[in-house]
């Protein structure tokens, strides 16, 4: 992280207060998204996010699997994230590797609702990915979907971003239709064929957006800079998908948050959700609209 002066920490936390930041945004505004899918033609789905100098890639793989003996009617799902060492001074040696589990943890909470995809969270109501709809023949063959990040460049949000780059690339992900051959018997494992030519699109409507609130001074501002999150106190993300759900809820910085504060911060993250979910919404459909031109 470049060292701020204290005149320069004194300019970001002044115009937070004044709802007025360093590039002219306001506290509860998201820098323009850009988003651009099919980017890694070898993965079922794949998808380019950038947030003003963040940017980020997302990449989902597809393969059969068996599912978890406690949840025989769920698919599985892992998501890793790997910051590229040219992406930020920071993320060079173990800080990288830091960042990378950090953000992997995050994601886990914020999509499947806890580590293990049954957490707190995780009713099929509030779900962010739909575990129930990888499942093939229930307790013998699942889809186990391979979610992998990749951070480019880092200005700061990078939870934020890649959140949206997984639902875009989850957007952009078709699933081979796969035909079960009648007959097997009860330990026996089904035969299958898996169609080259049939795909099912994800459905990606329960799929929520990452809102994550920084807490400067006495202010919370969305899509934080890197130098705004230097001057942070705290910082929660809170996953609300279309429905207006919370699917996750996840926290960093040393300084504690006041319950009170956090029943506020659900609800602006409600109210920013719906703008970013439109937004997100309208740049995937011109991303995909794109790609099938090419």
């Amino acid at each position: 992280m470049v060292g701020l002066s204290l005149g320069e920490k004194h300019f970001i936390q002044g115009g937070i207060a004044q709802d007025l930041r360093s590039d002219g945004r306001k506290r509860l505004t998201y820098r323009p998204i850009y988003v651009e899918t099919g980017v890694i033609p070898q993965a079922n789905g794949s998808a380019r996010v950038r947030l003003g100098a963040t940017d980020v890639i997302a990449s989902v793989k597809a393969e059969l699997g068996k599912p978890h003996p406690l949840q025989p009617d769920k698919g599985k799902v892992a998501i890793y994230v790997d910051c590229s060492p040219t992406a930020a001074p920071i993320f060079e040696g173990r800080g990288g590797e830091e960042l990378s589990m950090e953000l992997s943890v995050a994601l886990q909470r914020c999509l499947l609702g806890g580590k293990s995809g049954a957490g707190y969270f995780h009713t099929e109501k509030s779900a962010g990915i739909s575990l129930s709809s990888l499942v093939v023949v229930e307790g013998k063959i699942c889809w186990d979907l391979y979610i992998d990040g990749l951070v480019v460049s880092s200005d700061g949000n990078l939870l934020d971003a890649l959140g949206a780059a997984i639902k875009a690339a989850l957007s952009n992900t078709g699933i081979p239709r796969v035909n079960v051959a009648a007959g097997a018997s009860g330990d026996e494992e089904p035969e299958v064929d898996v169609s080259d030519e049939e795909f099912l699109q994800f459905d990606t409507s329960g799929v929520p957006v990452i809102i994550t609130l920084t807490k400067v001074g006495r202010h919370y501002i969305v899509d934080a800079t890197t130098e705004e999150e230097s001057q942070m106190s705290s910082a929660v993300s809170i996953s609300v998908n279309r429905q207006g759900h919370i699917c996750g809820l996840t926290k960093r910085g040393g300084a504690g948050v006041d319950p009170s504060i956090i029943l506020d911060m659900i609800s602006v993250a409600k109210h920013v959700s719906e703008q970013l979910l439109n937004q997100l919404d309208s740049e995937i459909a011109a991303a995909e609209a794109r790609e099938n031109e090419s």
